[in-house]
């Protein structure tokens, strides 16, 4: 265990080292080719995105999906650290994407490594790297998932502290336009496209979607950004907003784009319809073992590479969301050693050995 952990944190500095931002990852993933390369373990990769299979595959057996990401957001500017200097202190490691989602990473590869030349296990265990997940991009989990062995189920590892999301919003983003008629100011003239968007806006504002869902709580719609008007004596002739919608697992997302269709006046169009919100029963095995080890479980308001998984999944990893793509960004060493201990705990609890 000790040696995974060393090699676990290493590997993280490397990363660390390395700038990835989204869809600038080759390098990192070159690191990651090495990494599995030096061990014996053969890497697959596709765009800047790897993946490993363990040893003793069958494909008669489930397969365990363990994904994270190697990307990462732009540094914040409050940092007052080099952020690609990995720096240890206080029992902290620091360094850009330590945290998010670097720890997880690194004690996900630490996981698959302690498994992968076990001959008995009672299932196929497959380790993706992947990229473009911080901007959601096309580049990512999506673009490899059909090379992939067949998946089963998945730990997507993003920093919960450990504890366990089996519920994660969907999003949505909305373009919306409210088309009204040019005019002078000055006189009753034009239809004026800013109070149109007036009305719509409350209803974003007060509207309230009636099923709740148990984990993720309401489906929840804001509006985020308004652009209208090109001078101070001219009535706009048109008001774009932007509504961001975030989607629990009560509703699937062309449901509530109808709801919303059905409700306001102002043209609708979704960005994207990919970002689905996901769930998982509680009686699947990767709960009930992540119960039987002492899991908390909760619903996950944030996306991850979750909503791009058509199988069920897990959220669950070393960290703490509230420092990603902070400043002086960090993850506690501890954190990471623990991290692949009760990653190793809940798959002996799953799979009984």
């Amino acid at each position: 265990m000790e040696s995974l952990y060393e090699s676990s944190v290493e590997l993280l500095k490397q990363l660390i080292a390395i700038p990835s931002f989204s869809r600038a990852e080759d390098n990192t993933a070159d690191a990651l080719v090495d990494f599995f390369t030096e061990r014996g373990i053969k890497p697959n990769r596709m765009g800047n995105n790897v993946w490993v299979i363990n040893r003793h595959y069958d494909k008669g057996k489930p397969t365990l999906l363990l994904n994270s990401h190697h990307d990462t957001v732009k540094p914040n500017p409050g940092y007052t650290r080099e952020p690609f200097t990995p720096a240890t202190e206080d029992g902290k490691l620091f360094g850009l994407g330590s945290n998010d989602a670097g720890g997880p990473l690194v004690s996900l590869i630490g996981t698959f490594v302690h498994f992968e030349s076990v001959k008995d296990l009672p299932i196929n265990i497959v380790m993706a790297a992947t990229a473009e997940e911080e901007i959601s991009g096309p580049g990512g989990i999506e673009s490899i998932w059909n090379s992939l062995t067949p998946i089963d189920y998945a730990i997507v590892g993003e920093p919960t502290g450990m504890d366990i999301a089996i519920a994660e919003k969907g999003l949505m983003v909305l373009d919306c336009i409210s088309k009204g008629r040019a005019g002078h100011a000055a006189r009753e003239e034009g239809d004026n496209a800013i109070y149109k968007a007036m009305r719509d806006i409350d209803w974003f504002r007060t509207f309230e979607f009636p099923k709740v869902s148990e984990m993720l709580g309401k489906t929840k719609l804001s509006v985020t950004v308004i652009q209208a008007g090109q001078a101070h004596n001219q009535v706009p002739a048109e008001c774009k907003f932007t509504v961001d919608c975030r989607v629990t697992d009560a509703y699937a997302l062309d449901e509530v784009l109808q709801v919303i269709k059905e409700n306001v006046s102002c043209e609708v169009k979704p960005r994207s319809q990919r970002l689905k919100p996901s769930g998982i029963e509680k009686n699947h095995p990767l709960v009930s073992a992540g119960e039987a080890i002492g899991k908390k479980l909760y619903g996950s308001p944030t996306t991850s590479d979750q909503a791009l998984i058509p199988v069920p999944s897990i959220k669950m990893g070393p960290g703490d969301s509230a420092r990603s793509h902070s400043a002086d960004e960090f993850i506690y060493l501890d954190e990471i050693k623990n991290g692949i201990k009760d990653y190793i705990r809940l798959i002996e609890q799953m799979v009984n050995i």
